[in-house]
């Protein structure tokens, strides 16, 4: 099979599109056929060496978090799946024509999605529902600074926190405001909005998407005993405050994941995809996603 194989830590040229062996399914696997893969930014990092003190990676290392595609083969112990049947998955090793999967992470695509749409979908909209469901654990009526609200997480975390009747206040970048409007929050403020921002007191929780110097800015803005939860680490001034920190590590959940996935393709909410490329042109891929600003999801068919 064809496969983007990566030998060692670097810039996208290292990417190389190759042949390798098409892996067996194990007992309580699945062997996928790939009909879509999608990159996100867990993919650069890995690749350029910036994680491998915390998640470093076996060479020949083959990439990707997402898939949607087709079953072809089973391993021992599995049922409830045929092949041929329409599935997706938050899993590993997905820049690929096949991919091995773990049966309990598999999840049928809905009706009304394509394979595309639903490649685009796992990780960010488990780690978006994780955020909120694992990280905040806030009661209805309780208010939210929700950082990158626009982003496909934050698209995800504003939604299930929608689900729960939570108060959620979008925390944009002020290019982004219009375009945040349709997300139908209770607030949106410009995350350079110092005055904006100083009007939301006595938060109960920050879902933090973004990292960086947005989120350190929202720690004042919590009551005592308020929770931070985010996707990207807690800021160590964090510790000089009274709260409840909560790192998150999305995890896969088949079950949440089709829940998600039904809503996206019942036009619940959206996880608009920036451009599809061929898996041959990773090296492209990579270099538009880790630009920034593609405005959406980067989706890869073989």
């Amino acid at each position: 099979m064809k496969a983007v194989v990566l030998k060692e830590y670097g810039g996208v040229d290292n990417l190389l599109y190759e042949d390798v062996e098409t892996p067996r399914p194990g007992e309580g696997e699945i062997l996928v056929k790939v009909s879509s893969a999608s990159v996100n930014p867990i993919d650069w990092k890995l690749r350029s060496g910036a994680l491998q003190e915390v998640f470093p990676l076996e060479f020949p290392a083959i990439l990707g978090r997402d898939l949607a595609g087709e079953v072809a083969a089973f391993g021992g112990g599995v049922s409830g799946f045929a092949v041929g049947q329409r599935v997706m998955a938050l899993t590993n090793h997905t820049y690929a024509e096949y991919a091995i999967v773990k049966a309990k992470d598999i999840a049928p695509i809905p009706d009304g999605l394509s394979f595309e749409q639903a490649a685009a979908l796992p990780l960010v909209v488990l780690t978006g529902a994780q955020l909120i469901e694992s990280g905040l654990k806030l009661r209805p009526g309780q208010s939210v600074l929700l950082t990158g609200s626009v982003g496909s997480v934050g698209r995800s975390a504003a939604f299930v926190a929608a689900q729960h009747g939570l108060q959620v206040i979008a925390v944009v970048r002020g290019s982004q405001l219009a375009e945040a409007e349709s997300l139908g929050t209770l607030g949106l403020v410009a995350a350079e909005d110092e005055q904006g921002l100083s009007t939301f007191k006595e938060i109960d929780g920050v879902a933090d998407t973004v990292g960086g110097t947005v989120a350190l800015r929202m720690l004042k803005h919590l009551h005592p005993g308020g929770v931070f939860a985010s996707v990207l680490g807690v800021p160590k001034e964090a510790a000089h405050y009274d709260l409840r920190a909560e790192r998150i590590m999305v995890q896969p959940d088949a079950a949440r994941l089709f829940e998600l996935a039904e809503d996206v393709a019942k036009g619940r909410f959206k996880i608009p995809t920036a451009k599809v490329f061929q898996l041959s042109e990773i090296r492209k891929a990579h270099q538009l996603g880790e630009a920034g600003g593609a405005g959406g999801k980067i989706v890869l068919v073989p």
